[in-house]
């Protein structure tokens, strides 16, 4: 499938004027883990993005603030050797699927959110933890109130901008259940359905969704759960976002903002943010192809690796995973424009989390024979792999 290696993109680059790289982080430059308290961020990796200034921009359904966001990695990987405020150190770009910009500084603003909106949010933790309680409590009966309760804590990201439910931590303990496992998945869904219901009988029935992590694609406007098996725990995340806060909107985001640092000029417009963006493909394509000037358009890498396929049992396939919205979208990007975009995967199946391997020639799982997602470079080793190449080209083409 993939037909180029990271050392012929760097050659690539290397020819290259203007060019912007739009890069995931979980799974890519570290591991997926449990508990995302554990992660652990590479301060060359750091340095390498500071030195991409203008080129290199994050790109992440997690968020840059909060004590699970980015931003305190980045911290403790500097402690005591940068101040990363002051010098720029901290990763540019956008969190919360594209509704929350940062810039190198660790200046965050929130384009397109309303107060209420936040104060909606800011409320569902609480109300997770209850309804988590009523419905997983009776499919853990092993466990001590003190250990479920614990697992819940582990088990609700309390993100500022999209609260979520991660199984990780309780999946681990049902290592090999798939049965258990699936039966959680549908339940935490449950509940998160009841609070997307509550938020829009509010008056916010435009407001939010549901975003799972891994998914199999869409059906009707709502993702569809990836249900674990063995060997593959499928979904394992359940956010609740903004309406807007999708990773192809924030591309385009992305985007606007380049062109406007290079030319003075945003050609989507100076407020334009993922909110008020197209929510379709097409659209958000079509939006591109009249409002950017071919000469101003960068060439794009894209940077991921969450992307799902399975069967559909109807003879076709259901495709899905958190990264090939903005992938596809940037892959397509490239023929109107005449560029030669390049979509990269990286194999995170050895972290924490059972995913699908880079491994398989086939690539089960991941893609198909009839995907119109190519990655054009597959990065079988790793975060450890795609990093090392990763400074590599900062030291060549960066600042």
């Amino acid at each position: 499938m993939a037909n180029l290696s990271l050392e012929a993109l760097l050659e690539e680059l290397r020819h290259q004027q203007d060019w912007l790289m739009v890069q995931d982080l979980d799974g890519v430059c570290m591991p997926l883990v449990l508990d995302p308290l554990t992660r652990v961020m590479p301060a060359a990796y750091i340095r390498s993005a500071a030195r991409l200034q203008g080129r290199f921009c994050v790109l992440t359904n997690g968020e840059h603030a909060g004590r699970r966001g980015v931003n305190p990695l980045v911290e403790r990987a500097l402690a005591g050797t940068a101040n990363p405020a002051i010098e720029g150190l901290y990763l540019p770009g956008l969190a919360a699927g594209g509704v929350q910009w940062q810039d190198r500084f660790g200046q965050i603003t929130y384009p397109g959110i309303s107060t209420a909106e936040l104060a909606t949010l800011d409320a569902l933790p609480a109300k997770i933890l209850k309804g988590l309680r009523e419905q997983l409590t009776p499919l853990l009966p092993e466990l001590s109130e003190a250990e479920r309760e614990a697992l819940y804590e582990r088990t609700i990201l309390a993100n500022p901008l999209s609260p979520t439910i991660n199984l990780n931590a309780l999946f681990s303990r049902l290592t090999g259940d798939v049965e258990r496992q699936q039966q959680l998945q549908q339940r935490s869904l449950a509940v998160m359905q009841t609070l997307l219901a509550q938020a829009e009988a509010n008056g916010q029935e435009a407001c939010f969704f549901l975003h799972l992590a891994p998914n199999l694609g869409n059906s009707g406007g709502v993702e569809v759960l990836k249900p674990a098996a063995p060997g593959n725990v499928g979904t394992t995340d359940v956010q609740f976002m903004l309406r807007g806060a999708v990773k192809e909107a924030g591309l385009l985001a992305l985007i606007n903002q380049h062109i406007a640092r290079r030319t003075g000029t945003a050609p989507l417009g100076e407020a334009f943010n993922a909110r008020s963006a197209p929510a379709d493909h097409a659209q958000l394509l079509e939006l591109c192809q009249r409002s950017i000037p071919v000469e101003q358009m960068p060439v794009l890498v894209g940077v991921g690796d969450t992307i799902t396929s399975e069967p559909d049992g109807e003879g076709g396939w259901r495709r899905g995973g958190s990264d090939r919205g903005f992938l596809t979208l940037l892959q397509e990007l490239g023929h109107p424009f005449g560029r030669s975009n390049r979509v990269v995967l990286v194999d995170s199946s050895a972290g924490e989390v059972d995913r699908p391997s880079l491994q398989d020639p086939e690539l089960k799982g991941l893609s198909d024979p009839e995907d119109p997602l190519k990655p054009d470079v597959l990065v079988p080793g790793g975060p450890d792999a795609y990093v090392a190449w990763f400074e590599q080209l900062a030291t060549e083409l960066g600042a």
